[in-house]
Parts: structure tokens; C-alpha cells; sequence
């Protein structure tokens, strides 16, 4: 492919997302995981008694599972504004309390994949406002977004986040 070509095709894939900055459609979002690491965040949000909470992901690349909510950074967001994206998203929390310096930043890397194969996470140290109250609304165990706080580790945690196993009692 000549350069030309190929700036075309750029173009016309500039042309198709139409503001990056709130997220890339999914083909797009799967081929850039395969060309350049992911920058995440993960919210390990703790209860007064140490409990960890987790939500049920269902997905096809990572299967079903346990796993800390998070998200990956858009371009022109800060760490903070993911975070708090995070809460609302995912927790239905609009105001997620954290320490601004990240527990950890771990890099994930998955060789065995194509997509989404690399990420940097960076963890956080998060707890819910006092007076918040977690509402699944109509979903159970087991369906895709449900929440429930964890006091040991799950056995049927997503793998690629079996770093957080040092985080829960034992």
C-alpha cells in the first residue's frame, strides 16, 4: 500500500468516529487495542468493613466473571474524570470518593490475544459516599453489571485481574 492509500483510509476513519473523546466505535476500539496499549483505570472501592466490590462482566474476549470496575481513558480526559465516568456508568454513583495517588499502575499483557492483549491499569483506592446506596435494580447474580461487595476472592475472578488477590482478606 502506497502512503497515499493509506492516508485515504485514515481519513476515512477519522470521518467515522465522530468525537473520540466520549469513546470509539467497537471495530475501531478492538483494532487500536491490537497496535497500542490500553490506559485504564480500576476503581478498588472498599466498604467500611473491607469489603471489595466486584461487578459480573460478560463479555466475549474475557468471558464471564468477576471483576473491578474500570474503564479505559479517552483521549483529552483526565484520570479523574475516567473515575467518576466509571462511578456513573458502572456503579450509578455520580461522585466516587478516591486517593489521588493510584495504589498501583500494573501493566497487563496477554500475548495469547489479538485484541485488547496490553493494558496499563492504573488502580485506585476508591469508596462510595457514605449514603450511597448500590441498586441492581432487576439484575441477579450473575448478569452482566450486577454489583456485590466481596470480602475474600472469587474463584471465578476474570484472570488477567488475578493481581488483585492481595487485596482481599483471607
Amino acid at each position: 500500500m502506497n502512503p497515499s492509500s493509506l492516508h485515504s483510509l485514515l481519513d476515512q476513519v477519522r470521518d467515522y468516529i465522530p468525537n473520540p473523546t466520549k469513546g470509539l466505535p467497537e471495530e475501531v476500539f478492538l483494532f487500536a487495542t491490537e497496535i497500542t496499549p490500553m490506559v485504564n483505570v480500576d476503581l478498588l472501592i472498599r466498604d467500611a468493613d473491607g469489603n471489595v466490590l466486584l461487578s459480573w462482566r460478560d463479555d466475549p474476549i474475557d468471558k464471564t466473571g468477576w471483576h473491578i470496575p474500570g474503564g479505559i481513558v479517552r483521549v483529552k480526559e483526565t484520570f479523574e474524570e475516567r473515575i467518576q465516568q466509571v462511578g456513573i456508568l458502572e456503579i450509578g454513583c455520580p461522585s466516587i470518593l478516591f486517593d489521588p495517588k493510584p495504589l498501583e499502575i500494573v501493566p497487563i499483557l496477554l500475548p495469547e490475544r489479538k485484541q485488547r492483549r496490553h493494558f496499563i491499569s492504573f488502580v485506585y483506592s476508591c469508596h462510595l459516599p457514605e449514603r450511597f446506596v448500590i441498586d441492581n435494580g432487576p439484575k441477579k447474580p450473575h448478569d452482566k453489571g450486577y454489583l456485590q461487595w466481596h470480602r475474600t476472592f472469587p474463584s471465578d475472578m476474570i484472570s488477567p485481574q488475578n493481581f488483585y488477590k492481595k487485596y482481599f482478606q483471607t
